[in-house]
């Protein structure tokens, strides 16, 4: 049974007012989610990846936990946390994996939700996302940090706009120029940048 998304919120509120006993009840209560984030970051990385899905939710749980006096603004911006740790901790995979074979470690992403083409969208590795969306959030960060709720951790217009504070009419128009912006980026080889 999933907890309600109310539940998840008053978990992480007492936890962020120092309730231990709240940071115990908090892991079974979102663990189902963080896994599902997990097997959606994992499904886009190549065969033989040597990160387990399972190794990805705990690490990202480790971070989060770890994020000393955190105030958590609801479920929505949690989940949009750990979206974040867990891309963070691919790439720091990905770059180690390129480290050691000199670029040959990069892991493929497809990016089949920012392409409007029904075609199963175009491969590219973890580093150019990743960069792609550094270079979004530096010229706007609401877009960037919309892109990262919408794109890498799965959440709907509804749940991303009520984590941004902002309507879903505003998140709906942001949603497709960051879409836009990103499709134009991400089509430029690295000469072109």
């Amino acid at each position: 049974m999933t907890p309600a998304p109310a539940d998840v919120t008053a978990l992480l509120r007492a936890w962020s007012e120092g309730d231990r006993d709240a940071l115990d009840r908090l892991l079974p209560a979102v663990y189902r989610e963080l896994h599902r984030q997990a097997e959606r970051y994992m499904r886009a990385q190549p065969a033989g990846h040597t990160l387990q899905t399972t190794a990805l939710v705990h690490e990202a749980y480790l971070r989060l936990v770890g994020r000393e006096g955190a105030e958590w603004n609801g479920r929505a911006h949690f989940f949009g946390v750990a979206a974040k740790a867990m891309r963070s901790i691919l790439v720091d995979h990905a770059r180690a994996r390129g480290r050691a074979k000199r670029g040959g470690g990069a892991a493929l992403v497809t990016l089949t939700e920012i392409e409007d083409s029904g075609g199963g969208g175009r491969t590219l590795d973890v580093l150019e996302l990743d960069e792609a969306v550094a270079r979004l959030g530096e010229l706007d960060p609401r877009k960037g940090a919309l892109v990262e709720l919408r794109y890498f951790a799965g959440l709907g217009i509804e749940e991303a706009s009520e984590a941004l504070g902002i309507s879903p009419a505003t998140a709906k128009r942001e949603w497709r120029l960051a879409r836009a912006w990103l499709q134009r980026e991400l089509g430029r080889g690295p000469e072109q940048q």
